[in-house]
């Protein structure tokens, strides 16, 4: 019991703060900042393999946040709602990139440079060597596979986000799962990724 009280006192208390931010309180703004700025700073970092793009992107998201937080209904959790929100952010500063169509859409295997965080993202050593996998994986198949196995999207929605076929959305993540497997058990791990029949 007390556990489900500490959780209802906090998500009593983001409401406040979020109602509070509506009305323009830069102070409530913060709280949620700090709430909310490590998960957010994993995705970006998870789908633009680069530290300083995911730090730079990470500040966006909260300047979009800023400017839309009226928008926020209730209608979802909070926190649902500002991961489509960087989600858009994220995909929105990779299409402003040179040669966007060809860096997403190649079929040639193009490997992203892999910079590790600044900061543990989570303190499992397993899932810390798996996002330093996701960062390795050809563009694409990251993008798909954090959307679909990381954030929850379905494939028909990640086809539109992404502008692809959902059967190609559906191989690129048996691709990037296949791949992250393979490179966990060559480190001796038991590679776990997740299925869905959806998938």
């Amino acid at each position: 019991m007390a556990d489900g009280d500490a959780v209802n006192r906090g998500s009593d208390l983001e409401s406040q703060w979020i109602y509070q931010a509506k009305q323009g309180s830069q102070h409530a703004f913060h709280h949620l900042y700090q709430s909310h700025h490590k998960r957010i700073y994993a995705l970006c970092w998870r789908m633009l393999a680069d530290k300083d793009s995911a730090e730079d992107v990470c500040q966006e998201v909260f300047v979009v946040l800023w400017q839309k937080i009226t928008n926020f209904r209730g209608e979802s959790k909070f926190s649902t709602w500002l991961h489509s929100v960087a989600t858009n952010v994220i995909l929105g500063h990779l299409r402003k990139q040179k040669n966007w169509l060809q860096r997403v859409f190649s079929i040639e295997e193009q490997v992203s440079n892999v910079v590790e965080p600044s900061e543990k993202l989570t303190d499992n050593s397993t899932l810390e060597s798996l996002d330093k996998h996701i960062a390795r994986l050809p563009e694409r198949a990251r993008l798909v596979f954090v959307l679909f196995a990381v954030e929850g999207y379905r494939h028909e929605e990640i086809a539109s986000m992404l502008k692809m076929a959902v059967g190609s959305s559906k191989s690129q993540y048996h691709r990037a799962r296949t791949l992250l497997k393979e490179w966990l058990e060559i480190e001796g791990y038991d590679a776990v990724t997740p299925e869905s029949g959806d998938a």
